[in-house]
């Protein structure tokens, strides 16, 4: 979403808030987007009049993946353990033994009555899931069925090594209510919800998910393929988007175009959120078509 607004803007367009009233003009380009992950760009052309039609080009910015659950804490067997839920229609099998980080986006509280959006990314594999030794699983070969609730946990450490590094007070353990205060103080993440290692600071909210560490790469004997995760998605939209502005002054002389990435893999799904059919009406835009 960041690098499609970094296009945008020096390809011409100027961004414009769903809140304000627009003064659009014919021949300019605009952009605006919903809730940090759909990005509407429309071009208007110079002799366009309402009723002329569009040319539109759709895509999504969304791919499969384990979304951590709102209460993500889980312990077990002597290991801490991350709650996740499957988001989209995964290839689940090829989620095993890999090097899992964290990625998304914050909600912080500022202040008072403040919050900040910041995105994050940890540079490091934090979790796995791993796959059981052939030996304790002789019927693997027979067919394996990825159970999403039981499968589908990442370890992120063992309990032994969480409660030898602790939040201390000081140069001592936590023993003294005001020392437990101080603490919740200094991470301000519910405990009972989220193991403190992976979430803490005031995070009033998140939207954070399981990603693979490995970096995508150009590979191949012809260096001709691209080895990456998420390409359905990423494909299209950078695809769309690097292609669409340089075709818009042959395309819209007398009509608009439009380049829609929403954040639902499906559109159909694009119901549960005011992102698609409800989005571009409710906007200035629609005095337009």
């Amino acid at each position: 979403m960041q690098l499609s607004k970094k296009f945008l803007k020096k390809a011409g367009f100027v961004q414009v808030s769903e809140r304000d009233n627009w003064n659009l003009e014919a021949g300019k380009r605009y952009f605006f987007t919903t809730n940090y992950s759909t990005i509407v760009a429309f071009a208007i052309g110079k002799k366009y009049v309402p009723g002329n039609g569009c040319y539109i080009i759709g895509a999504h910015t969304d791919s499969p993946c384990l979304k951590l659950k709102p209460i993500s804490k889980v312990t077990k067997g002597g290991y801490l353990e991350v709650g996740v839920q499957i988001y989209g229609g995964g290839l689940w099998h090829t989620w095993f033994d890999r090097d899992l980080t964290v990625a998304g986006r914050v909600i912080m509280r500022e202040g008072k009555d403040a919050y900040s959006h910041k995105l994050v990314k940890i540079e490091e594999p934090l979790m796995r899931i791993p796959n059981l030794a052939i030996h304790l699983d002789r019927s693997v070969h027979d067919g394996f069925k990825v159970n999403t609730h039981n499968h589908l946990v990442p370890i992120l450490a063992t309990t032994i090594k969480a409660e030898l590094n602790k939040v201390v007070a000081g140069n001592g353990p936590i023993d003294s209510e005001d020392d437990k205060e101080k603490s919740n103080k200094i991470t301000n993440t519910d405990d009972s919800r989220h193991h403190l290692i992976l979430l803490q600071g005031d995070i009033s909210d998140f939207e954070l998910q399981a990603c693979d560490n490995q970096p995508s790469t150009i590979a191949g004997a012809m260096k001709e393929f691209i080895f990456s995760g998420r390409l359905d998605n990423l494909c299209m939209s950078f695809c769309s988007l690097k292609a669409w502005p340089y075709k818009l002054p042959f395309l819209v002389r007398d009509q608009l175009g439009l380049f829609l990435s929403f954040q639902f893999i499906n559109f159909a799904m694009c119901c549960t959120m005011p992102i698609c059919g409800f989005t571009i009406p409710a906007t200035s835009l629609g005095d337009w078509f």
